[in-house]
């Protein structure tokens, strides 16, 4: 039973993941980054390594995805036309 939860969190991750490159809009790429994190904190706590799992939670989804967030609202957006 493990097993598959551990592949279809690991599939959301290569997901988010590649999202987070291809995506275009910087908030969107921020966010997509904050939810991968978010996924790879959650297989790193199913492997048993609680301690990697806390570090990835408060560092990569946590203040990473704020300071990202916030980065890209202070910029101004402008589109090419």
């Amino acid at each position: 039973m493990i097993w598959q939860i551990e592949m279809i969190i690991l599939v959301l991750v290569v997901l988010f993941g590649s999202g987070a490159l291809a995506v275009k809009d910087l908030l969107s790429a921020g966010i997509l980054f904050g939810a991968y994190s978010f996924l790879l904190c959650l297989l790193w706590a199913i492997m048993g390594a609680v301690d990697v799992a806390f570090t990835e939670a408060s560092v990569g989804a946590g203040i990473s995805t704020v300071l990202f967030v916030a980065a890209v609202l202070r910029t101004s957006r402008r589109t090419e036309n």
